[in-house]
């Protein structure tokens, strides 16, 4: 069985002084690829010297909507340049929408709008972080369709919808990926989706150290090994097998992201 963490962030202190601990049970698990997002183009350097040694590691680099305010001038051509320095980079990302958080709504769309021209320019997917914002970014992706033409592609992360909200991503194309949350007891709303997502569009994650899932959660660091657990409570909503999961997000996995594993 092959599993893929499609949403890490292993550059986090949390993970500095047993990385390789971490590597060997995420190995022992299954899980043959990860990809790391990236919160801000400041941190990609010790994002890509990971990756240099942990061949199994892809990466995205791009600018967090919390983050939306370290935006400026420079910041798409760094990122562009950054994107085009790796062939370990397979995506721009996590970008997007959070008005949970903040409230700079116009700037975030702007900051937003600019990395999904860089994703199309680069012919790179994007990862999306939506919280309290799917109207908008649904808003936008389609606009975003309608004035260029063509679709940008890409995953909404850490899904956290309504089906309604999910089918919309689905009409655009989107992949839908589920991480711990979709494990919690009191997350109906996010289990309703994880039923209701097309096999050929399903994804899973850790967004580790963030959100350990059930029978984790009470641990304070999230690590890769325990998709495992993401995929088994996914299986056991679809009533499908683990294999089945397995098999079909990391196949769905490798078509995003161009991985060859």
């Amino acid at each position: 069985m092959q599993l893929i963490d499609t949403h890490v962030h292993l550059n986090f202190e949390v993970f500095l002084s047993d990385l390789a601990m971490v590597r060997s049970r995420w190995q022992e698990a299954g899980v043959v690829h990860l990809v790391h997002s990236c919160v801000q183009p400041s941190e990609f350097p010790s994002i890509q010297a990971i990756a240099q040694q942990i061949p199994e590691l892809s990466v995205a680099v791009g600018l967090h909507p919390l983050d939306a305010d370290k935006w400026s001038d420079k910041t798409a051509d760094e990122i562009k340049a950054f994107a085009r320095s790796d062939a370990k980079i397979v995506a721009i990302g996590e970008m997007g929408l959070d008005f949970y958080k903040a409230d700079n709504y116009e700037h975030q769309v702007m900051v937003f709008e600019s990395q999904l021209a860089i994703a199309s320019e680069l012919d790179l997917p994007v990862i999306i972080h939506c919280r309290d914002a799917a109207s908008s970014v649904r808003e936008i992706l389609q606009k975003w369709t309608d004035m260029k033409g063509g679709r940008v592609r890409g995953v909404m992360h850490c899904w956290g919808g309504e089906p309604e909200e999910t089918q919309w991503f689905l009409d655009l194309g989107f992949y839908i990926s589920f991480s711990g949350t979709v494990t919690f007891k009191n997350a109906k709303t996010i289990q309703s989706s994880a039923a209701m997502v097309s096999s050929d569009r399903l994804l899973i994650e850790t967004d580790c150290p963030f959100l350990a899932p059930v029978p984790k959660r009470g641990e304070r660091r999230n690590e890769p090994a325990y998709v495992r657990y993401v995929a088994e409570h996914v299986a056991n909503l679809r009533g499908e097998t683990l294999d089945a999961i397995a098999q079909q997000t990391t196949e769905n996995a490798c078509k995003l992201f161009g991985l060859k594993i």
